[in-house]
């Protein structure tokens, strides 16, 4: 009976963990950059090489426990704005923002100007240029190449620092939009394209969100029903057998 309470347990654990994450990809739905977190389960197996105990108790000591979380780097869409400002990324890659803690990544590309003309992000942090630099921007027309060549009435300004990762390396989220990389491992990117006056959408779908939300809800309060089983059947033993002893 413990077994089954055990498990009971872990489930409910992992579903309020999911909870969290699905609650959190609903909120930032209209968050421009936005990267989905998905998660994942890995099996705990208590019966492993255990020959003595039966079929039914090697299934309730077989269950899934939350193993984690992943980040879905689906690009979301590109929607037009017309501010000259706002940048988008078309393929692989992210801009490189200086933040007071270090340099960050994002496809978030909200970007206006600060009161000495450096181009920034929603936060004030200047956007880098390929040099590591903070951009700065004359007064004029702004135009920026698919290349990242910022350009003022025509005259070259700057170049925008657009970077990309090998493939398996660890971004970690930090805010709503932003990454932190493993020092070193940025790369130049090679095929990515920058598109002025749009901004990318989240790739958090509203709908498959809802939907794991109400099943995961479900889940979970089945899961609580039958800890409150369990637990009446431990104390209803607690009270009728122990005095026996």
């Amino acid at each position: 009976m413990d077994s089954g309470f055990y498990s009971a347990f872990t489930a409910l654990a992992a579903r309020m963990q999911s909870l969290d994450l699905v609650a959190n990809n609903l909120a930032n739905v209209n968050t421009t950059g936005y990267k989905a977190e998905k998660e994942f389960y890995k099996a705990f197996a208590a019966s492993l090489g255990n020959d003595r105990l039966t079929k039914v108790n090697q299934a309730v000591n077989n269950y899934g426990v939350l193993g984690g979380e992943r980040i879905d780097f689906t690009p979301g869409s590109l929607d037009k704005t017309g501010s000259d400002t706002d940048l988008g990324i078309d393929g692989s890659g992210y801009f490189a923002i200086q933040t007071k803690a270090g340099v960050r990544y994002t496809r978030n590309g909200n970007f206006s100007f600060n009161a000495q003309r450096q181009l920034v992000d929603g936060a004030g942090n200047p956007v880098l240029g390929d040099q590591g630099e903070p951009i700065q921007v004359p007064s004029g027309k702004l135009t920026v190449s698919t290349d990242g060549t910022v350009s003022v009435n025509g005259a070259i300004v700057a170049k925008l620092k657009i970077v990309d990762f090998p493939p398996g390396t660890p971004l970690d989220p930090e805010g709503n939009a932003d990454f932190v990389a493993p020092p070193d491992s940025e790369k130049p990117a090679t095929s990515a394209q920058v598109r002025q006056g749009v901004l990318e959408s989240s790739n958090s779908n509203p709908i498959s969100s809802a939907v794991e939300l109400i099943d995961l809800q479900r889940t979970a309060e089945m899961m609580q029903r039958a800890l409150s089983i369990f637990n009446t059947d431990f104390n209803q033993t607690a009270v009728q057998d122990l005095p026996r002893v």
